[in-house]
């Protein structure tokens, strides 16, 4: 008999949260998990994208932690920062029923409102490597002593370059400290980091027995210009014609500004998001099953629990933030032995960011060119000429004929209804969308020279300030916990 999440003794309002999010019974990494974190073990856990990772962590970190304190418990450090945005969401709906206040912390917003909110008694703190250690560093943070320290896509943060940065951070912090290192893979780095920094760590380690994506899915992105977006879009969907699809956007308000887009050029499209009221929700996810409308525009969030089983597409308007909302959204395709196709619009600046999902989730998402308008228009001409072939014959064709009269002949009339039917679909934007192969690859390489120059110039940096703060002392003034290390 299945385990079910009241087994784990876990924080009623806690149990509160799981119930509202849907949650049925644990995933293998959280039965694993969660009774050692809860019995306060340093763990590593190796699971495959897509695990349920962060409720391992969350749901079990949070029940042991006490609001009231107005202090910050739980630090989480991920390696970017849409991840700790949507680390951050995902923390403060488990603790929304036990009043746990939730601050991500991130480079590119102001130091100020960040430190304020930590202030009025954030529990959580979700942060990036980089702002972390600068606002440690700089003594931003008065009695910052964290009990539970998270590590979460650690092998992530090894391939950006973060692993020196988050030793140095780890320095700051209290030795009581329980901490969890979470990870996809376990290179070898990645091994001495948990040896060096974690006491007597518990292992856990789920081997998917398939693919973490299904292998009926046909995986394909297309990289455009942040402006070409909607017409790429667009362009698709009158390239591809799918029977059924879902659109992911990041935001309600972009949800709301595609969907009337698609229907004020015809299609069939309703949004779906938080905001709505539960009997609209109702009414459009019915609609959608019953394929009155074919396109469903939605969130990550609306989108959960949704069982349509004959989706076509999946379209990622914006690239996910992480290879789970990847596995999770592309899911929604390819479901009872049906074939389905999930497809994700990338700028080039997002295209490493693809091919690290691509790796995470062991798949292989092949590159394609959007199609031109020309190519769409010229795919068109087989179709009219099947429903020409198919129509059948109405009683008033040959009254109609009759008014044509002598004055234009037969061959014409065809030329003239033909024209008639090629203009119902009067396909819109540029002859050309996006990147072609080559195109990419002499950006890409650009991109790249340009993060090398910029990260020699930030090691130079980091360099000439560790210099300075050891030179004027300002690094022993961290509360005394700068000097002592973990073994």
């Amino acid at each position: 008999m299945a385990i079910t999440f009241e087994e784990f003794n876990l924080d009623p309002d806690i149990l509160k949260a799981v119930v509202d999010a849907g949650f049925r019974e644990p995933s293998p990494v959280q039965e694993m998990a969660i009774p050692l974190v809860m019995a306060g073990h340093d763990i590593v856990a190796q699971a495959q994208t897509g695990t349920g990772k962060t409720a391992a962590f969350g749901l079990s970190t949070m029940s042991m932690i006490d609001p009231s304190k107005n202090r910050v418990q739980i630090l989480v450090i991920t390696p970017t920062r849409e991840l700790a945005t949507q680390v951050s969401d995902e923390l403060f709906s488990l603790g929304k029923h036990k009043n746990i206040k939730t601050v991500t912390i991130y480079g590119g917003s102001s130091y100020v409102r960040q430190l304020s909110l930590i202030e009025k008694g954030a529990s959580v703190v979700v942060a990036t490597p980089g702002r972390m250690l600068d606002l440690l560093q700089n003594g931003k943070l008065r009695n910052f002593a964290p009990e539970i320290v998270v590590l979460d896509e650690a092998d992530e943060m090894l391939d950006m370059g973060f692993l020196e940065d988050i030793e140095s951070i780890l320095k700051f912090l209290p030795e009581t400290r329980q901490t969890l290192l979470f990870s996809a893979t376990m290179p070898e780095p990645i091994k001495r980091l948990a040896k060096r920094t974690l006491k007597d760590p518990k292992f856990v380690s789920i081997t998917p027995k398939e693919h973490a994506t299904n292998e009926d899915i046909e995986q394909l992105y297309y990289v455009i210009e942040e402006q070409e977006r909607d017409n790429a879009l667009i362009r698709l969907l009158d390239s591809l014609e799918p029977t059924k699809s879902i659109v992911f956007c990041r935001t309600k308000k972009e949800v709301d500004r595609v969907s009337t887009q698609l229907m004020a050029i015809g299609y069939p499209a309703k949004g779906l998001h938080g905001d709505m009221e539960q009997n609209q929700r109702e009414s459009v996810i019915k609609a959608f099953r019953n394929s009155q409308i074919e396109i469903l525009v939605a969130t990550d969030v609306a989108a959960r629990g949704l069982n349509v089983a004959d989706i076509s597409h999946v379209f990622n308007f914006h690239m996910p933030f992480d290879p789970e909302s990847y596995v999770h959204r592309i899911g929604r395709t390819g479901r009872a032995g049906k074939k389905g196709t999930a497809i994700t619009l990338v700028t080039p600046m997002e295209y490493h960011s693809m091919q690290r999902i691509a790796k995470k989730v062991g798949t292989n998402i092949q590159f394609k060119m959007v199609p031109t308008l020309n190519d769409v228009k010229e795919s068109q001409l087989e179709k009219v000429a099947r429903e020409i072939e198919k129509a059948e014959l109405d009683e008033n064709a040959q009254k109609i004929l009759d008014i044509l009269g002598d004055d234009i002949n037969l061959s014409k009339i065809s030329l003239k209804l033909i024209s008639m039917l090629l203009n119902q679909n009067s396909f819109q934007g540029p002859n050309t969308i996006g990147f072609d192969q080559k195109s990419l690859s002499k950006i890409i390489k650009r991109i790249e020279e340009r993060n090398n120059r910029n990260g020699r110039s930030r090691d130079r940096n980091r360099s000439y300030s560790r210099g300075r703060g050891r030179d004027s002392g300002s690094r022993s003034t961290s509360s005394g916990r700068r000097s002592r290390t973990r073994n």
